[in-house]
Parts: C-alpha cells; structure tokens; sequence
C-alpha cells in the first residue's frame, strides 16, 4: 500500500499545505513505514519535525482505520503513548498535538501524566484514557504499579521514545526498555494490529545500536530513518582583545560580559548556556549589573528554580517576549522555542553532541540556520572551538554506550509489577531478557533477584522488611499497603542529594537548593538563588527559611557533580587540533593563541597527535610531572592514580594530585623518576584492573556508588515527603548494608553492581586502557622546562585550589603567579 493514495495522507497533506509546509521525504518514509506497522528510529537534525514525522503518521493510520467517520470517533482508548525524558517538553510537545488534532478537527484528547500532574486530572484519566498520553519514564513505571493497567495499554497502536539518544545510556533508559518488555508481552490486548515501537533521535555515533537496544524485545530488525537535511550551523568564537599566555580556568569568562551584550541587542531572543547552575546565577546578576536597561527582558532558568517561574519564562520565550535567557541543560532538549535566534555557549560544553544539540535550539524553524557563538572562560579553551568546529564539519559525534545488567532497577520494577497484578517469574523471565540490558542474565542471577525480594537475600534474611513480595498462587504479589505506599513513592532511577525547599519567611517560595551546601552556611550568611540575594534565617524540617538580603556580595552556590568531562571523540579532535598550533592562519582561533603557542613551544613542546608530552618542572613549589594525554578529566584522575601508584613502586615518594581535561600533575617534595628508560612501561595497560584496585581507594568509591544502588533497589527508605532522610544518614545506611554483603555475601548482585560501576562510569575503565594502548603506539617526549608553561599553568592553578594550606586567597596567589611568570618572559 503507496500512503500517498491513501485518505489519511490526503488529509494530513492538505491541513500542511494551508500552512504552508510541504512533508520531508523523510517525514513521508516515517509514514509509510508506520502504515505497514513496521518499527523504527528516526533520526534527524534539531528542529527539522522528528516530532511530527511519527505523530502525523500516527494520525494518518487512525484516519485510515475510520475513513468515513474520523472526526467523529472519541472515546476509543489510548491510541499513543508518547515518553519524554524531560517534563518541561510535555506541555511543548502536547501544544504542538493540539493543534494538529484541532486543525484537523479530530475528537482525540491529549493527556500529560507526570509529577506536576494534578489528581484531579490523573483521576479523569483513569476513567477515560486520553487517545495521546505524553509521560515520563517514572510516570510510565507508576502506571504499571496500578491495578488494571494492562486494559489501560490494550488499545495502544504507537509507543514513542522521545529523545532517545538522551535516554540510552542512563538508567531512566533501563526503565524504558523494561516497561515496553512488558506492554509488548502483555496479555489482555485487544484485537488488532501490532504496535509499532518508534525512537526519536537526534543523531549520535551508535545509531545502528541506539535501534537495536529500543527493538530488542520485538525481536526483528526495524528501520533507521534519516533526515538528509543539510541543517546550517554557524559557529563563531568570541576572542578576547588580550590573549593570556599563562591561561587560568574559569576565570576570563564573566570578563568578557561585556561582548554579547550587543549580539543579544541584535538578535530577537538569544539562549546563554552556561554548564553550572552556580555560574548560571553568576552570569545573570553580571548581565544585569552592565546592561541595567535588559531588567525583565532577561530571564534565569535551571533545575533548582521553582517551578512557577521556569514556566513563566518557557511561556514568554514562546511568545517572544524575552531578549535572553541565561540557563543550563535544563534547556538543552527539544523545546521549540521559535523565537530564538541565537545561542552563546559559555566555557566549552565536553562534547560534540551536547554542541549540537544546543547549536539547535536557534533557527529551530527546517532551513533556518543555527547560530553559535562560543565564549571561552579560559584562553586554551580557544582550541577547544577550533576542535568543535573540525568535529562539526567531519561529522564525528559521540555515541552512547547502553547500560546492562543494571540489578537495582530490575529489583525495583520487578516490585512495581507485584503491587498492581503480580507477575509470574517464568513469563517475566522471558520478558526481562528479551531487553538489551539484560539479555546476558543468567537464570541463577534470576533466581538470586527472586530471592532477594522474597527472603532478603542470604544475609538480610532475617530481617523482615526486606521481604517484601508473597507467592500466592504461583503469582510474586506485594500484598502490604505499607510497602506498596512507599514503593511507589520512590519509583525512579534519578538519586541526588537531598534537595531542600527554599521559602521566605512571608511564605514565598523560591526554588531548592542541595543539603550539602546550604549545611556550610551560618544564620547571616548571603546565597545567591533564582537571581535573588538571600540571607539564610535558618533551616528546618527540609525547609530553608530566608529573608531578601540587598548585600552586594554573596555566596554563589554549587551543585555536586557539576564539572563535565571532555569526551573521547572530541579529544582525538583536539589532539589532532593541536598540530596546526603554529601553522594555520586561516583558524582564527589558533592565530589568536600564537603567542601562547610560541611560548610554550619555546619553554617546552607543542605535543601533536601521535605523541604525549611529559614536562618535568621545579621550582619553591617541588617537582612537578605534568602529563598531557588529552583524554579528559575522569580518565586524567584514574591515569594519574596509576602512574602515581607504579612510580611508588620503583621508589618510596608522596604526591598531590591535580588534573584537568588536557593533563595531570604529579607534585612532590623530592625528584619523580620518570625517564627516557622507563616511560614507556608506566604508562602500560599490562596489569591494569589489579594497578586500578591498588592505587585508588576502590572500596570506598563503591561504597558511595552503592548508596545510589541501594535507594534504587529499595534497601533503603529515603523517608515521607517533606521529611526526607539526610545524605549522611543515607549514606551511614547504606554503608552499613555494604559491610554487612562484604562481609557475610560477597557475591550479592546489587555489591558486584557496585564496583562493576566504579570501574565503568568512574574510572571509565575501557577508555583507559584505550588511551594507554594509544600511548604505547606515541612518541613519548619528556622536555624540563625552566619555568611553568602555558599548558601547565591552568594544571598548576587548579591545584593550588585542592591543596591550599596557605591563608591568601587562591586567586590573589595566582596572579602573583601570573606576574612573576610574565616577568620572566618579557625579553
């Protein structure tokens, strides 16, 4: 069957076509593919109608299917399920819904079920599914933890996975797989076709794999659409007047304030990224202290800001009333906000895709051209957009690896699934490995899991909150109220820090802020929330109470985990970047930074692709080993407590530590001996697991990664609403069932679990030991400087911050640095 002659195309066609808008091909193949119930991912560029490829082929296989009498037909059950990662894009998404089925006078309601849902209208929904539902994946769980839920999913034709390549790789994305495992496998479906399985992607390394782990439970191969749109990004560095040589990180950025005050005068509504919240709130005060005349043109928006008002400032870029938004990621996925002309990233996002896809969110509009620019916050980070532009231009982008055998979000779906119809462990069985996550689980590791929700395991078997889920009739059930209640209100895969409600004292409320840094505060203290100075009263039963504070200086706060590491792809750019340091003119941003390269290539070595330089510096400070692999800071940190650990084997010495994505430094108070004779062994990957075991603190990383495991797997109760447990107290808990498994059964799943993520995510383990098999293959060059160079200023600067002892302010120390070196180098 040709869709094009079909009467749901001709509608379709026709409502596009008094819009203006002419179907992509790539649209139209969506289409077609969806008519013959066939399966998929499609991948296109931000803002070329992903959305509207599987959602209007969703509607032409309705029109289809009612020829005759389409606009009449209501009440027919849930026809789409739409899943988003990100709560905010649901009410986008389901604007854009809206007027479809309006336009094309369809009876069709669009739902939304998430946290911010009301009970009113989660009731409404039960008692007559919406024919579109647009959920989160934790929303999508709690359906499934409902009575009745299989009459709810019976009528559906599409399950969507929006923004997939956002999911893969995460444990949300665990959630997704296990849940459509079961839809698919589901009994009690009404009669009809099979459901069509669709992934929306923007474009990633691994799409062929990104296909194959969304799939896997149908069991056949589906189909890779993609969008040969030619999307235009227009890339532009903003260079300082001054180029540091001795470059300090983070520090130039907020200077240079004063040069995209005239691009957001110039453009209709501009997007700042920044990639912390602290900084986030740093840059919207600077912008509003140079351009006072912006005050209620420029708007803040990032996770921790109430709710009310990141609404309020979605809505009014929209509708186009503000010039610029200063945010974080929390607006990087795909809302349509039309009115954005432009996007300034500030410091380097890590990564091409996260480039890419902020690159997007201007000239959102198919054919628009996406506009750019990049603000350094230190002078290297110049190479780093030169790099971003390469890796643009030769399309290579990152891939996200898939997680497997994540135990802890089984364990916690398995208890979804027993409060509602109770499942049976053979058919589950079979539905669980049919997934990618977990299709290499062994029936031991099975009946291990059963056990563990059943008896408590072998070492919590006498406690009986642990055994939470009954047999009755061959049927694993969670009979308990009690555990039921607080199962559900713990479905999810996100654990952060116990966040805290931030109100004033008239009852306003302002946002949230983590536990771990408003406990550093005293009464008095001044933080900066929401745009806003406040000063901290006090702070009871999860609740920071404040007052509005006019003190000009305050304490910017900061947020855990918030330092991104350099991928790998963009890595191999930038090593690669780096041989063209000193010999094209033509790359504005390497021409800027000559002076700086001159330099070091005159104290030291400008290293190129295929070698690693290892500088070996003294002065007041000790010895310093500085080494460059370029790999990023996560694999930096484990690299260097290897090299550290196999030097202390060659002779007894002490280090300090300090990294960042180019480098690390070995700092100690006597010569590190690292030559021409031994180089090339320390930086082996003969031995590596036993060398990582050794030279960090393995056991205790996994008992921090355990925390998380634990909460996730429900050993452990994070407390009612509005009276949460404390992290410490989390943690104390935690690490008390950790030594009781270490002790009494090592083999426990969720323990394994533990350490097995330590070495992934952690220590990225297989990007380690890629990186030192490519350093094995390298030119190693060890130069001895007779001063600090410029690729180890910023290595040195960041150190001083971890190791300070000394009473003067890191920054007044490091540019007494700066000066000293600066004398040194004028002639």
């Amino acid at each position: 069957m040709d869709i094009r002659e079909t009467k749901g195309y001709a509608v379709v066609a026709a409502w596009l076509k008094q819009k203006g808008l002419v179907p992509f091909s790539f649209q139209a193949e969506t289409w077609q593919h969806i008519a013959e119930n066939k399966s998929g991912l499609v991948n296109a560029p931000t803002g070329c109608g992903k959305t509207y490829a599987v959602f209007l082929g969703a509607i032409i296989q309705f029109i289809n299917r009612f020829p005759d009498n389409y606009q009449k037909e209501k009440n027919i059950g849930l026809q789409v399920l739409w899943v988003t990662p990100l709560r905010a894009l649901a009410k986008d998404i389901s604007r854009a819904m809206e007027e479809v089925v309006a336009g094309l006078g369809l009876q069709w309601k669009i739902g939304i079920r998430n946290g911010d849902t009301p009970v009113s209208e989660r009731k409404k929904q039960k008692i007559q599914a919406p024919e579109v539902l647009i959920i989160t994946p934790e929303s999508w769980h709690l359906l499934l933890a409902q009575k009745g839920y299989p009459d709810l999913f019976s009528s559906i034709q599409i399950i969507a996975i929006d923004e997939w390549h956002e999911l893969l790789g995460s444990k949300r994305g665990v959630q997704v797989e296990l849940a459509i495992s079961r839809i698919l496998h589901r009994q009690g479906r009404k009669q009809g076709s099979p459901i069509s399985l669709w992934g929306i992607s923007a474009t990633i390394g691994n799409l062929e794999e990104a296909k194959n782990v969304l799939l896997a439970p149908l069991r056949h191969a589906g189909i890779i659409v993609k969008a040969k749109l030619d999307k235009k990004i227009s890339v532009e560095s903003i260079i300082p007047e001054e180029i540091e040589k001795y470059p300090w990180a983070g520090h130039l950025g907020i200077k240079l304030a004063e040069k995209i005050i005239p691009i957001i005068r110039k453009s209709r509504t501009t997007l700042i990224f920044i990639n912390t919240r602290g900084m986030s709130e740093m840059w919207y005060q600077k912008l509003l202290s140079i351009a006072p005349d912006l005050a209620g043109a420029i708007a803040l928006h990032h996770g921790s800001i109430e709710q009310e008002l990141r609404l309020w400032v979605e809505d009014a870029l929209h509708e186009g009333k503000l010039k610029a938004v200063v945010c974080t990621a929390s607006l990087d996925l795909g809302v349509d906000f039309r009115p954005v002309e432009t996007v300034i990233q500030v410091g380097s996002p890590k990564g091409v895709a996260r480039f890419l896809q902020r690159a997007g969110r201007s000239g959102h509009a198919p054919g628009d051209t996406s506009k750019i620019y990049f603000l350094p916050t230190h002078s290297l980070e110049l190479v780093e957009a030169a790099a971003l532009k390469a890796a643009i231009k030769e399309n290579v982008i990152e891939s996200r690896e898939p997680m497997l055998l994540c135990f802890d979000v089984l364990i916690q779906y398995l208890c979804t699934i027993a409060i509602s119809e109770g499942f049976d462990p053979l058919q589950t069985y079979k539905e669980v490995k049919s997934t990618w996550c977990f299709q290499d689980m062994s029936e031991n590791e099975w009946l291990e899991l059963l056990n563990n929700i059943t008896e408590g395991g072998k070492a919590l078997r006498q406690y009986d909150e642990y055994k939470k889920v009954d047999i009755i009739d061959g049927l694993y059930r969670i009979t308990g109220r009690r555990i039921a209640m607080r199962h559900r209100m713990h479905i999810g895969t996100i654990v952060s820090d116990a966040m805290l409600k931030v109100k004033f004292l008239s009852g306003g409320f302002v946002g949230v802020i983590e536990e771990w840094f408003i406990s550093r505060l005293e009464p008095g203290d001044v933080f900066t929330l929401g745009g806003r100075n406040l000063e901290l009263v006090g702070i009871k039963d999860m609740t920071v109470a404040v007052r509005k504070s006019n003190a000009k200086k305050s304490i910017v706060p900061s947020w855990m985990g918030g330092r991104m590491s350099l991928t790998a792809n963009l890595g191999h750019v930038l090593r690669e970047t780096f041989n063209n340091a000193l010999t094209r003119e033509d790359i504005p941003e390497l021409n800027s930074l000559r002076p700086l390269f001159e330099l070091q290539a005159s104290l030291s070595h400008i290293p190129l692709h295929h070698e690693l330089l290892i500088e070996q510096i003294e002065d007041k400070d000790g010895y310093h080993l500085l080494v460059y692999p370029f790999e990023g800071r996560q694999v930096h940190e484990a690299m260097s407590a290897i090299l550290a650990h196999r030097i202390g084997k060659i002779t007894p010495i002490t280090f300090s530590i300090s990294m960042n994505d180019y480098g690390f430094e070995l700092l100690s108070d006597r010569p590190i001996p690292v030559d021409d004779t031994n180089a090339v062994d320390l930086f082996t990957d003969d031995h590596l697991l036993a060398d990582i075991r050794k030279s960090v603190n393995n056991t205790e990383m996994a008992r921090r990664k355990f925390r998380d495991i634990a909460v996730i797997g429900g050993l452990i109760f994070q407390g009612m609403p509005g009276e949460k447990k404390k992290a410490r107290h989390l943690q104390s808990s935690a690490s008390l069932l950790f030594n009781v498994f270490e002790a009494y059964e090592p083999d426990n799943l969720l323990l394994k679990q533990a350490y097995h993520e330590v070495l992934e995510q952690q220590m990225e383990e297989v990007r380690l030991r890629l990186a030192l098999q490519r350093i094995q293959n390298s030119k190693i060059i060890i130069t001895f400087p007779s001063q600090i160079t410029p690729l180890s200023f910023p290595i040195i600067a960041d150190g001083l911050n971890r190791n300070n002892v000394s009473s003067e302010k890191i920054e007044d120390r490091v540019r007494k640095m700066q000066a000293a070196l600066h004398k040194k180098t004028i002639p």
